[in-house]
């Protein structure tokens, strides 16, 4: 395992070379964060375009506040925080005003069960009380092509759009994005705890839509 100091030395080495305006850094930067950072702004932006202009923004933000980057938190952490700040302030200029988009403490959070609660028996079952019902689907028999075919992409997208703005939030940097969950919670300002149960009621809604998909093809 590779220590982390070797991690963050790469980085402090990475931050001065783009200090020093070296353009290949910048340009290595830029190609491997583009495409996640204009999927996280078309949470709050009207389109495609606006979220490019979004992330045009941010990049001449983190040009220009490499001097004052302390390292607090990762490279990676700081841009990403810039971009939602200024895809916010976009959206508000835009009318797009998200309801909940600063995330709340999951005391904040209604009840919202994961599962439904019609897959499981009734409390007063005389043989199995509570125990499942039905199932979650079993999708080792769909073949990978299928799986990653351009439809059902097409569903999970929707799944992903469909979901409150907090939830979507936190699927989009964890799961399209990649991003791990320490960096989601310093991104998104929440505590640990929360960004769990977040995601983990997103990806639950995602898998029943996926399971309605496939149920009804």
């Amino acid at each position: 395992m590779i220590p982390s100091s070797v991690y963050e030395s790469d980085e402090a080495a990475l931050v001065q070379r783009l200090r020093d305006g070296d353009e290949a850094a910048f340009m290595m930067v830029v190609e491997q964060y583009q495409n996640a950072m204009i999927r996280l702004a078309l949470i709050y932006v009207s389109d495609q375009a606006a979220a490019e202009e979004v992330v045009q923004e941010t990049w001449v933000a983190v040009l220009n506040g490499l001097s004052r980057f302390e390292g607090r938190s990762t490279l990676k952490t700081w841009i990403f925080s810039i971009l939602m700040n200024r895809a916010k302030t976009r959206a508000a200029r835009e009318g797009r005003t998200i309801p909940m988009s600063a995330i709340g403490e999951e005391d904040d959070e209604p009840f919202e069960p994961s599962v439904s609660p019609d897959r499981f028996r009734a409390p007063d079952d005389p043989r199995f009380p509570g125990h499942w019902m039905v199932f979650p689907s079993d999708w080792s028999d769909v073949p990978e092509q299928r799986m990653l075919s351009l439809e059902v992409q097409a569903v999970i997208r929707g799944a992903i759009d469909a979901l409150p703005p907090n939830q979507r939030e936190v699927i989009t940097l964890r799961d399209v994005n990649g991003v791990s969950a320490a960096e989601a919670c310093n991104i998104l300002q929440v505590s640990e705890t929360n960004q769990r149960v977040l995601l983990h009621r997103a990806r639950a809604k995602v898998q029943r839509a996926l399971e309605h998909y496939f149920k009804e093809d």
